[in-house]
């Protein structure tokens, strides 16, 4: 047994790192988890509780007498293993953290002689409890009077009350306020607190914290609501009966919420750099401190002069947002003040995009689907089963005697892209997938990637060569795109990079030069898709922040999309996305600061529909609900 806790006890100081949360937890009776510390500690929970029994001469354990057994001491439960895990980490609780430890301990005996017991038990261990760097020990459940906290050692703190009154020197012997939630409010956790009631709670806030204390509530409701509504509230500590549950929503809390004008970390470092697909495994991750916009994106106002429109169609430009769910939308126009491009589309309906071997899609059958108007298996990239070549919008457009073009701000090899140049059962054949660019069957394509082209290759081709051979011009910076004549490839690496406030328009740059190019190719008309990829990226992530700035300067994009179409007359412009990934879950936010938080139930695809926006001639038959091979048959039977 004694080999079981210390391997526990080092597989925790070990696993343990920094996990600031933006409230402290508080394991009440804790004694009850299956690991009692070991259980709270390993999810960072800062204050421990537990209640004591004075029994011939043993502190022992428990919530009632008849709970507590000679094995279950207080010092075999808590003193000591709290203090070889202080002790391991050098004089502090966390290996990677200052963050300290607040012991609670309820006296449920006889007051006086329970807590000398206790103090006797943590003296044997000066250097954690009895130090101002070590572990705070506050005592609740006493019936002492504030008079009598001085004839304790000063190391001692107690558990005040707000109907009390304390004099200077004893409210620095106060640790914190505990309240009983329903003295104040009686709410079972779900909507909203009652008016009268929410004044009372933050009156009782605002007195422990103008006396410069922390305060928590018992006998509170714990639920999700619960858990946001409080620290919106100001309550310091958080009572909890099931301390992992809470640590894991509070846990990695800048990445649930955004807000516009304000920072969203408080510390470096990247999120997400972890992607499973060939193509997208040089991605860094998002720049946390980054994370961040002063202000909001514009929105353009539509003519819809042509909206809906029975008339020919010139030019079509698909914008394909790479796991853009419903709430990523609806995440990035909270966050802009319930505004988006995309939401000035009249014509909306959504999309299934299950695929042909999965309830789940991913993106090489469902970008394949849209590009197609053919269901395919997961990792095929516009091919059948047997490999056999499945033709794609730009061939569709190429046999109108129209210019195609593929763009992205990700890898140009990745999956979405890749399904209107090439075609293979597997989406990680990257060289294969490049020599297919020489084929002709997109007249631009850009994205990141140089060195699918600057490099040396496993099949040994010299691309750049190669593109010059077949009529292309290498590009390595989207600004080049209409400096040459001709078809283009534009590698630009900056396009695999997250999005941040000086490179949010990026996307609709790339939008801009791209229409400009195949305007220049071809005057009979065109067909551009535009990828935003990254939204994909920041469901994987489970990073909100990144999801909605990444949405910004996806929706940015379409509104280059839709002035184009306005001023053209003869485009039709459709948005959606490929699959939606993270399953986001809204939960809260403001409306008077753009605030919006939210959840991942996944870090992978869902099978959730997906929105899809029209606007221009022919916008009126995406309305409604489709599959997602509809997109591209609608697309082919609208341009014949």
């Amino acid at each position: 047994m004694k080999k079981l806790i210390l391997s526990l006890l080092s597989l925790f100081v070990a696993l343990t790192v920094n996990a600031q949360l933006p409230i402290m937890l508080h394991s009440h009776n804790d004694y009850t988890r299956t690991m009692p510390f070991y259980e709270a500690y390993s999810q960072h929970v800062q204050s421990i509780e537990a209640d004591v029994f004075l029994i011939k001469g043993k502190l022992l354990v428990g919530h009632e007498t008849h709970q507590t057994s000679a094995d279950r001491t207080f010092q075999a439960m808590y003193a000591e293993p709290i203090a070889k895990v202080f002790r391991a980490n050098g004089g502090r609780m966390w290996k990677d953290s200052d963050d300290c430890l607040q012991l609670m301990v309820e006296t449920k005996s006889e007051t006086k002689p329970c807590l000398n017991a206790v103090i006797k038990v943590l003296k044997n261990y000066p250097d954690v409890f009895c130090s101002p760097k070590g572990v705070k020990v506050i005592i609740t459940g006493y019936d002492l009077k504030p008079e009598e906290f001085s004839d304790y050692p000063e190391w001692i703190y107690f558990d005040g009350r707000l109907s009390r009154n304390y004099t200077p020197d004893q409210l620095k012997r106060v640790g914190l306020f505990s309240e009983c939630f329903g003295d104040y409010a009686h709410w079972n956790g779900k909507g909203n607190i009652v008016d009268p009631q929410l004044e009372a709670l933050k009156a009782a806030i605002e007195k422990a914290h103008s006396l410069d204390k922390p305060i928590r509530f018992w006998e509170a409701p714990e639920t999700t609501t619960a858990y946001y509504t409080f620290l919106n509230l100001g309550i310091d500590i958080f009572n909890t009966d099931y301390p992992a549950r809470a640590y894991q929503f509070f846990s990695d809390w800048a990445n649930k919420n955004f807000s516009m004008g304000r920072a969203n970390r408080s510390k470096n470092g990247v999120t997400g750099t972890n992607k499973l697909d060939r193509a997208t495994r040089d991605f860094k991750g998002f720049q946390n401190e980054k994370l961040q916009l002063s202000q909001g994106i514009e929105v353009y106002q539509p003519s819809y002069l042509n909206d809906g429109a029975e008339k020919p169609i010139k030019n079509v430009i698909l914008l394909i947002g790479d796991g853009m769910g419903f709430n990523q939308v609806i995440a990035g126009a909270y966050a802009n003040g319930r505004k988006l491009n995309v939401l000035n589309m009249k014509h909306t309906g959504f999309s299934f995009t299950n695929s042909l071997d999965d309830f789940t899609t991913d993106s090489a059958a469902g970008g394949s689907a849209l590009g197609t108007g053919v269901t395919h298996k997961n990792r095929h990239l516009s091919a059948m089963p047997d490999g056999s070549p499945v033709p794609s919008l730009s061939a569709h457009f190429h046999g109108m005697g129209k210019a195609a073009g593929s763009v992205s701000l990700g890898d140009l090899a990745d999956a979405t892209p890749v399904v209107f140049y090439a075609h293979t059962t597997e989406r990680d054949s990257i060289e294969a997938i490049t020599r297919d660019i020489i084929k002709g069957e997109a007249d631009l394509i850009a994205g990141s990637g140089s060195g699918n082209f600057l490099k040396p290759r496993k099949d040994g081709l010299n691309m750049k060569k190669l593109l010059k051979e077949n009529g292309y011009t290498l590009v390595t910076r989207c600004e080049d795109i209409n400096s040459c004549k001709g078809k283009v490839v534009c590698a630009d690496d900056r396009m695999g990079e997250g999005a941040t406030e000086a490179t949010l328009g990026f996307l609709a740059q790339l939008t801009r030069e791209s229409i400009t190019k195949l305007q220049e190719l071809n005057e009979n008309g065109f067909f551009l898709m535009v990828e935003g990829p990254k939204i994909d990226y920041a469901g994987h992530s489970e990073c909100l922040p990144a999801s909605v700035i990444e949405m910004l300067g996806f929706d940015m994009a379409v509104s280059e999309a839709l002035k184009f179409a306005d001023s053209n007359g003869e485009t039709l412009v459709v948005v959606t996305a490929d699959h939606d990934t993270g399953g986001l879950v809204l939960l809260d936010g403001d409306l008077a600061t753009n605030r919006v938080m939210g959840i991942y139930t996944t870090n992978d695809h869902t099978p959730a529909v997906v929105p899809v926006f029209a606007y221009g001639p022919g916008a009126q038959n995406f309305s409604g609900s489709h599959i997602n091979t509809d997109i591209c048959n609608i697309i082919k039977n609208l341009c014949k």
